[in-house]
């Protein structure tokens, strides 16, 4: 998990994502069209990515669900597709969007 954390710190968005996954590209979507520029870290592409994605199934629960998207905001675990969702459907993502410094408007 300490590489998770240190990704996870780099930017003010961080997305944790495997290249096949529709729901990663739909949450990495959401955000780009918000304005937001995340980081996208594939895990398929990361030597360490199976261990991280371990790791992520761990921090969101331990296996009620996908470890990807795993989403941080302002190096926090945020959650999945359906908590990023929530939040946006709710009008809280914006807010702690803009605390984290991902949207300045």
């Amino acid at each position: 998990m300490d590489r998770v954390t240190k990704i996870a710190s780099e930017r003010a968005v961080v997305v944790f994502t495997l290249s096949s996954c529709c729901m990663c590209h739909t949450v990495t979507r959401l955000f780009a069209d918000l304005g937001v520029n995340a980081l996208v870290h594939e895990l398929d592409s990361d030597p360490r990515g199976k261990d991280m994605e371990r790791a992520l199934l761990k921090a969101l629960g331990g296996g009620r669900g996908p470890a990807v998207p795993a989403v941080f905001i302002g190096g926090k675990l945020v959650g999945g597709t359906n908590r990023v969702m929530s939040l946006h459907l709710s009008g809280e993502l914006v807010p702690m969007l803009k605390n984290a410094g991902a949207l300045w408007l």
